[in-house]
């Protein structure tokens, strides 16, 4: 994705540019167990800062294209649960979550209605 200073080079506000970057959400909680009680990620970028043992996050609902970062800076790793029970992340069940480890980031991409697929950091 272009930096917003090259969108803005392109002749958009900055307001315009950082909206096609998404947003950034530098503090965010991981709450609940399950995908019905997870904490909703609000943001594109997303750096867990708290996560109790068995805490999970929500990727936010997405259009096919759209891609989400999540960053795992918790003293546990983390579930991170698709949009809704119909999605599946990568091979696992649909609605069922992926497991984020600590101080590791993955990269969530939605390939179709029912399907994303995420990149793990080494």
């Amino acid at each position: 994705m272009a930096l917003a200073i090259d969108i803005m080079r392109g002749g958009q506000s900055a307001g315009s540019a950082r909206a096609f970057n998404g947003a950034v959400a530098p503090s965010v909680s991981a709450a609940g167990t399950t995908i019905s009680d997870a904490t909703n990620l609000q943001a594109t970028t997303n750096y867990l800062t708290t996560v109790a043992s068995g805490a999970g996050v929500q990727l936010p609902g997405m259009e096919i294209g759209d891609n989400c970062v999540v960053y795992n800076s918790g003293a546990n790793e983390c579930i991170v649960y698709p949009e809704s029970s119909s999605v599946a992340i990568n091979q696992i069940a649909a609605g069922s979550g992926a497991i984020l480890p600590i101080e590791t980031a993955m990269l969530f991409w939605k390939v179709s209605s029912t399907q994303v697929v995420a990149f793990m950091s080494a």
